[in-house]
């Protein structure tokens, strides 16, 4: 709310207050007190004429943003700014309220009014709590009672991982990324230092500092043998050559397993990345590390889980200047499953995915469902790990169907040339779009038993809520 407005609406509150409030301004603006000492004075006056609580940040903001924000936005982070507390905030104000509004922060993509909405580590905002943002903002964005302030979230240091404290974390050797080039596309290999076999249950690939995240497009992480340096294909759109693992993209958070599911990482091996990165205008050092936390010596997890690049377009790409491009692509899974895991991939023309389950029905019409669907914004590759008890099940011989739309249009506002054609390729520049799938298989009985065990959890919780 602008500073005339709020001025204004006091005024048509009541006569005599507006006479006692002017005539303060008057006396602040000639003695020069800024703007920040007004504000909430007004506010607190208003409060009091239209018997509304004041939104303040100690009691209203502040758990928001220690909730949803600062793991990212305090010192050593990604973010470009801290908001632990309302010093650092308060500068921020407007951005904060138009990036809210327009759900582009925190950084969580998936449509909320389509498919499924349980998902594990979601920051994203209620509706409500955008409101109390913005109706912060528009008071003049007052600090409130410092004993109303809560806790600062305590974090081990600067650089806490998403999985928490990993037992294995490996650094691959840094390469210099030269300020101007063709994207560079490359492996590094490094020791695991294991000697015996683990099985991992939550990993995380992530470039270390602010300038490796800038020229890091992607890194795909593999197990391989001591003796193999064969250089992978660095291209995001295939994992091969040797035992896959994980893959980073641009802002990809964790990747973290349901119960009683894991991947084997076997004793002596090393460790691979292949790297894809680009120069982003001067010279910078490019580093990658790779974390994991293992289950305990010993222990296997029922479930072998699998990630990997499904349902590629069954039409090559072509996206002539100007124009906004659909492409569909189809992965059969010829056993039962339970998806644990949905990441869409693009590239900067990339503008919307969907995930659609298409059943087998025996019949001449097939059954199908729209499980999620999400914006894209190429600086941000999220995984979206579902909840233990939403992730979807599904039957032997169900098709994933997944819908991308690339935006080569001047409304894209990420786009670097509007004026020329895309395809398909590896460069940043170029597009793909398919969907990362994390899922374990399940035999026919399990499949069966999973359904009953869902559908038991729902009565119950109906039930509860009756």
């Amino acid at each position: 709310m602008a500073f005339s407005t709020q001025i204004e609406r006091f005024t048509m509150s009541t006569a005599a207050s507006t006479r006692s409030w002017l005539g303060f301004v008057r006396l602040a603006v000639s003695a020069g007190i800024a703007a920040v000492v007004i504000m909430p004075v007004m506010a607190a006056a208003q409060e009091a004429a239209t018997g509304e609580r004041q939104v303040t940040f100690t009691k209203d903001v502040a758990p928001i943003l220690q909730r949803s924000c600062v793991t990212c936005h305090r010192v050593g982070e990604m973010a470009p700014m801290p908001l632990m507390t309302y010093e650092d905030a308060r500068p921020w104000a407007r951005a904060m309220k138009l990036r809210v509004v327009a759900r582009e922060m925190p950084p969580w993509h998936i449509d909320r009014n389509i498919g499924l909405q349980k998902f594990k580590s979601d920051p994203s905002l209620s509706d409500g709590e955008i409101a109390t943002i913005v109706k912060w903002v528009d008071s003049g964005a007052p600090k409130g009672d410092p004993r109303d302030m809560p806790p600062l979230r305590q974090f081990a240091d600067a650089s806490q991982w998403q999985i928490g404290k990993p037992d294995l974390i490996v650094k691959f050797p840094p390469h210099m990324v030269p300020a101007a080039g063709p994207d560079a596309f490359g492996d590094l290999f490094v020791s695991s230092g294991l000697t015996e076999d683990r099985y991992i249950k939550a990993i995380q690939t992530r470039p270390v500092g602010p300038s490796s995240r800038k020229v890091v497009h992607h890194a795909l992480s593999y197990a391989v043998d001591p003796a193999d340096d064969a250089q992978g294909n660095a291209d995001d759109s295939v994992s091969d050559g040797g035992q896959f693992l994980v893959e980073y993209a641009s802002g990809k958070n964790a990747e973290i397993y349901p119960p009683d599911s894991g991947v084997l990482l076997q004793a002596g091996k090393r460790l691979r990345v292949s790297y894809h990165l680009h120069s982003i205008g001067e010279e910078t050092q490019a580093e990658i590390e790779l974390g994991m936390v293992f289950y305990p010596k010993g222990e296997v997890p029922k479930h072998i889980r699998w990630s990997k690049q499904l349902a590629q377009p069954t039409i090559d790409l072509d996206i002539p200047a100007g124009t906004v491009v659909r492409r569909d692509g189809y992965t059969f899974l010829k056993n039962a499953a339970r998806i644990t895991a949905f990441q869409p991939h693009m590239h900067i023309r990339g503008k919307y995915q969907c995930l659609e389950l298409i059943y087998p029905t025996g019949g001449a019409s097939a059954k199908t469902e729209l499980v999620n669907c999400a914006a894209f914004n190429y600086n941000w590759h999220l995984v979206y790990n579902y909840a233990d008890d939403a992730a979807p099940l599904v039957p032997a011989g169900t098709l994933l169907h997944v819908i991308s739309w690339h935006d080569n249009s001047p409304r894209n506002k990420y786009n670097p040339d509007p004026k020329n054609w895309v395809g398909n390729g590896q460069r940043t520049i170029d597009e793909m779009g398919f969907a990362w799938i994390g899922w374990y298989d399940l035999t026919d009985e399990e499949y069966k038993q999973e359904l009953e065990a869902r559908k038991a959890l729902r009565e119950k919780k109906s039930i509860t809520n009756d």
